[in-house]
């Protein structure tokens, strides 16, 4: 009996390979995940923002712009990464390796492979969202230890963008149009959902297309941790919550029909 016997013995099967490929990759990975969402924090929220709380803060609800920038690169940082898991690796395993398609000539079907592969990336995210907040605990951002709640806040924000891409990755034979998913929407999302300012000072007709993406809900919610301001509008920290956990059960759904149909066609 191994640690995976908790979990369907195909699903465990699938992390256990993803986690083994993770250790003789991982240091390709340290930049991209750690690195720079810690030096993002350092230069806007130490560099400028010393600009911002020296002219005025009030716009930030009377908080420093270093604890107000922080819980959002949090989650756009667990976005960033989880889209990434959830392109490449997807489809490399499916056209290029085909190592899914080898596990599939196993007991395990397509079912195991998919959340498999979700459960993988959701643990990538709680490590990834484990390290950022003990980096914001360090700068002092936290304004509440309800911070250690935003760590599955953001992981769940990542899976509300792996689980639909996941889906699409199983659908392409090249990458090309990964560079749109991440040029059109993830870096727009990362820039206009709210990690840097308010979406209020966004033009009014923006505004609802920031309100619509799983970036905003998650940004919003654990903002609302780490500052501590969760209480003050409950309902509004449920609809967050459940915006993502839906759009999550959705996109999980689809890739499980998308990459077993991929498997079935050979």
């Amino acid at each position: 009996m191994t640690g995976l016997a908790q979990v369907p013995w195909g699903v465990g099967r699938v992390f256990e390979h993803r986690m083994l490929q993770y250790k003789h990759s991982y240091r390709a990975t340290v930049f991209s995940s750690f690195l720079t969402p810690a030096l993002f924090l350092a230069s806007m929220g130490l560099g400028l923002g010393t600009y911002v709380d020296g002219s005025s803060n009030q716009a930030l609800g009377g908080v420093s712009y270093l604890a107000f920038l922080a819980p959002g690169l949090l989650a756009a940082a667990c976005m960033q990464s989880a889209a990434f898991e959830a392109a490449f690796p997807i489809m490399a395993g499916l056209e290029w390796t085909r190592v899914f398609h080898a596990m599939h000539a196993t007991p395990i079907n397509g079912r195991d492979i998919a959340l498999g592969n979700l459960a993988w990336i959701a643990a990538r995210m709680l490590l990834v969202a484990a390290i950022f907040t003990l980096i914001i605990v360090l700068f002092g951002a936290a304004a509440s230890p309800l911070v250690m709640l935003a760590m599955p806040v953001a992981a769940l924000t990542g899976l509300a963008f792996a689980a639909p891409i996941m889906a699409f990755a199983a659908t392409q034979r090249t990458p090309e149009k990964f560079n749109a998913i991440f040029r059109f929407g993830i870096t727009p999302l990362f820039l206009f959902s709210g990690t840097f300012y308010p979406v209020e000072s966004l033009p009014i007709f923006l505004q609802p297309l920031a309100w619509i993406t799983p970036l905003w809900h998650g940004v919003s919610l654990a903002r609302g941790l780490s500052l501590g301001t969760i209480g003050e509008d409950p309902l509004l920290a449920v609809i967050h919550l459940g915006v993502l956990l839906a759009i999550t059960a959705v996109g999980t759904w689809f890739s499980i029909r998308t990459v077993n149909a991929k498997l079935l066609r050979g």
